[in-house]
């Protein structure tokens, strides 16, 4: 299995961008997907999370609102649109694909792109 995330950069404060991920070797239409971050010298954490049919979505209080998931299963890609970005969203981000409980049930992992909002 491999998850390529890819849109990473540098951008302003309010800015946007938008992640992509690719995934192969799995079945990706069974899968729910979801997004994670690693800021620097912190704990990952959850950002956003989306069903394997693509009508349920949950996220992060920090990026409700300013952030959508969204997935392609034609393409077996994920994406996430971050808008109104602020200096605390820079972090490494990492999608991942997963069959067990929202948020946390994620059994596959991606490399990850960087990600950083200048003030």
């Amino acid at each position: 299995v491999q998850l390529q995330a890819s849109g990473g950069g540098l951008v302003q404060a309010g800015g946007s961008l938008r992640l992509s991920c690719a995934a192969s070797g799995l079945t990706f239409g069974i899968y729910r997907m979801g997004w994670y971050r690693r800021a620097p010298g912190k704990e990952r954490e959850f950002v956003a999370t989306l069903s394997a049919n693509g009508r349920s979505t949950d996220y992060a209080d920090s990026v409700k609102g300013r952030f959508t998931i969204s997935r392609d299963n034609a393409k077996n890609t994920v994406y996430l649109q971050m808008d109104s970005l602020k200096p605390e969203d820079t972090a490494v981000y990492y999608c991942a694909a997963g069959t067990g409980p929202p948020r946390y049930g994620m059994d596959y992992w991606g490399k990850g792109t960087l990600v950083t909002v200048s003030s």
